[in-house]
């Protein structure tokens, strides 16, 4: 028995992250995701009490994940600036993914005081691990600079998440340069 509900747990999960990666967090709703999985509506409230509560359970399932490639692309390289490359990089690289599309929406998307804080809280997470590399390059303020930078490669996401005109890749570089250069881009 605990086995089919876990199953049925993991079902649902799934189904939002479809939903959030077609529609965002509007398309997040108990009667689609009963739809989605065939359960009846009323068996989704037995295993998630509101919308919040499934985007919740993402962040602790998904967030995690996330942030694990992304570390683990950094522990690739030796450089500081390489450090900040691959943390770039690896974010944006993973936006294809429909894991981590549904991460994208949770955190683009109009939530809960609660699921807002567990937002913020993985990435803050996911910030730490880029303070170390920004402290060796000098950076007089590294958790600020690592807060920012974020900031950047939130808004790189969103670029690529639009279908931009620029390639994927084009946008990737640009949220580089102006992490290691700034809006100048690198001096002659």
């Amino acid at each position: 028995m605990a086995e089919h509900r876990t199953m049925q747990r993991g079902a649902l999960l799934d189904a939002a992250r479809s939903l959030l990666s077609e529609g965002g967090t509007e398309a997040l709703t108990f009667p689609a995701l009963a739809e989605r999985t065939g359960l009846a509506r009323s068996s989704v409230y037995e295993y998630f009490r509101s919308r919040a509560a499934v985007v919740e359970e993402l962040c602790a399932v998904d967030f995690p994940v996330w942030a694990a490639e992304v570390e683990r692309a950094m522990a690739g390289v030796d450089a500081p600036e390489d450090k900040v490359a691959a943390y770039v990089r690896k974010q944006l690289e993973l936006v294809g993914d429909r894991r981590h599309r549904a991460v994208v929406a949770i955190s683009a998307g109009e939530l809960d005081d609660g699921a807002r804080e567990k937002i913020r809280a993985a990435h803050g997470g996911l910030v730490t691990m880029v303070v170390d590399a920004l402290a060796a390059l000098g950076v007089r303020e590294p958790r600020l600079g690592a807060m920012l930078l974020q900031g950047v490669v939130d808004a790189a996401v969103r670029r690529v998440e639009l279908g931009a005109a620029e390639d994927p890749t084009v946008i990737a570089d640009a949220a580089v340069t102006m992490a290691l250069h700034g809006v100048t881009g690198p001096t002659a």
